[in-house]
């Protein structure tokens, strides 16, 4: 089996004051949260966003076991339609003390290069700093945190930090490869 160096970059917001919105994209691009846990829909978005980029760890996870992640207190699916239809989403999930991470951030290939993703970022990133107000019991936001690999979209990084997001650790490790899963096999073949 082949490896390759995986480069992974975590990274932090430390207060709301923190973040750098983007601007607008023009047209019909909306943001809606998915309030009802649905592991179809979920499988869907992190199968398409994630499969020329290589995510493959939810890719064996059962029905049962994306329900039980879904249903959990203060995980939110946050989706960005373009004219109706599904472009990316922003999954956040509430920590210990304050902590938000972004779990999962992207656009399905197809809306890359749009400008949907800078604005889908900013308005995830708010989103965790007010998750608080929309959780009766949480603690107030202190910290949003994300992590992004050198497998992720060329232009992830830039966008984190275009988003105020600061660099916080590096970690090089060996991975073994593995073929773009994609939705389905050959999704995304030219």
């Amino acid at each position: 089996m082949t490896h390759i160096a995986v480069t992974t970059w975590s990274l932090e917001q430390t207060a709301p004051t923190d973040l750098l919105p983007a601007a607008t994209p023009e047209g019909d691009v909306r943001i809606v949260r998915s309030e009802v846990p649905s592991p179809e829909f979920n499988r869907f978005l992190y199968a398409s966003v994630g499969g020329d980029i290589r995510w493959t760890d939810r890719l064996g996870w059962s029905y049962a076991r994306w329900r039980e992640y879904l249903e959990r207190p203060a995980v939110e699916t946050w989706v960005a339609y373009d004219r109706g239809t599904p472009a990316g989403y922003v999954e956040l999930e509430a920590q210990d003390d304050g902590v938000v991470e972004i779990v999962y951030f992207g656009l399905i290939p197809a809306f890359r290069g749009r400008r949907i993703g800078g604005h889908l970022l900013s308005y995830g990133t708010a989103r965790a700093w007010d998750l608080a107000d929309r959780w009766p019991g949480l603690a107030t936001t202190k910290r949003v945190w994300l992590h992004t690999c050198s497998k992720d979209g060329e232009y992830a990084m830039e966008n984190y930090q275009r988003r105020g997001f600061q660099l916080f650790d590096t970690r090089v490790e060996e991975e073994p490869e593995v073929a773009n899963p994609g939705p389905w096999p050959g999704a995304h073949a030219d």
